[in-house]
């Protein structure tokens, strides 16, 4: 299925106290880049994240951010530095005495000095935190992908209008290609009668620089190879797989064989189809940079 490189996916998990939020987007890029924002005392499931990634999304640009908060008292616990409280309580004292302060000193004031009390973590197990976190995880993903498979319908369709465009403006130029080497033809005709009016007109000699000028215009293989291409590029679309850069491919070498039918055909209503038929071609080469 033909899918977007720009998407947006969030998944939410809570378990005893701790909610996990993982928010993604992705955006087109030539290769895989992750780049993921994690909790500092998290990093170490950075490379999780990636390899769980990898098997969801080929290509793009992929934001990443993890939330963990934790709610629970369970794993924690409030630890008193009576040391550090008898040294903040004997200089309180001391302020007391020697400025003459009739103010009572607070448990609440002790506290709120620095170290005097620390909340201890115990250990999180890292497997646990994982697999809660991987549920996070896994419904950002899928909701992203399936906003990428949804937008990659939308370009799917686009692009076989635009090839069925293209289609027809390559008939044109075939339908139109034989006519030109005629054209050619009377036009010399008609300047050689009228710069030798009582002079016959050597047949041979005319059929030679006819037969010259075909063969310098001639567009039919190039017409066939981007008939190919179309097509090609047809059966690319359907494909199951990652997509992308053989839809780019296969872009380039229609520009090519474009290109050059513009350059032999000679012929001022071919040149005009070309232009058109350039346009199309560069309308689906920025559609196709944004698939995956």
């Amino acid at each position: 299925m033909i899918r977007s490189m720009t998407g947006f996916g969030r998944g939410v998990f809570v378990r005893e106290g701790r909610e996990y939020l993982v928010e993604m987007k992705t955006v087109n890029h030539r290769y895989m880049d992750i780049s993921i924002r994690l909790p500092r005392a998290y990093n170490y499931l950075e490379g999780k994240i990636r390899e769980s990634l990898s098997r969801k999304i080929v290509r793009g640009k992929v934001d990443v951010s993890v939330w963990i908060d934790d709610f629970g008292t369970t794993g924690r616990t409030v630890l008193l530095d009576e040391g550090l409280a008898d040294l903040y309580m004997d200089s309180l004292k001391r302020i007391r005495q020697r400025y003459d302060i009739d103010e009572e000193i607070s448990v609440t004031l002790l506290s709120r000095f620095p170290d005097v009390l620390k909340v201890k973590k115990e250990d999180e197990d890292e497997d646990t935190i994982w697999n809660e976190l991987q549920v996070a995880l896994t419904e950002a993903a899928d909701s992203l992908v399936a906003m990428r498979e949804e937008e990659g319908i939308k370009l799917k369709s686009d692009l076989l209008e635009k090839t069925a465009r293209l289609d027809e403006l390559v008939s044109s130029v075939e339908t139109r290609a034989p006519t030109v080497v005629i054209d050619y033809k009377n036009k010399l005709q008609n300047r050689i009668r009228d710069v030798i009016e009582d002079t016959k007109v050597d047949e041979g000699r005319l059929e030679i620089e006819v037969a010259l000028f075909a063969d310098r215009c001639s567009i039919e293989e190039e017409i066939i190879r981007l008939k190919s291409h179309t097509e090609q590029f047809r059966q690319i679309l359907g494909s199951s797989q990652v997509v992308g850069r053989k839809l780019d491919f296969v872009i380039q070498e229609m520009n090519r064989e474009i290109n050059t039918i513009g350059s032999k055909a000679n012929d001022l209503e071919i040149t005009k189809v070309v232009v058109e038929a350039k346009s199309e071609i560069e309308k689906m080469r920025e559609q196709v940079q944004n698939i995956e």
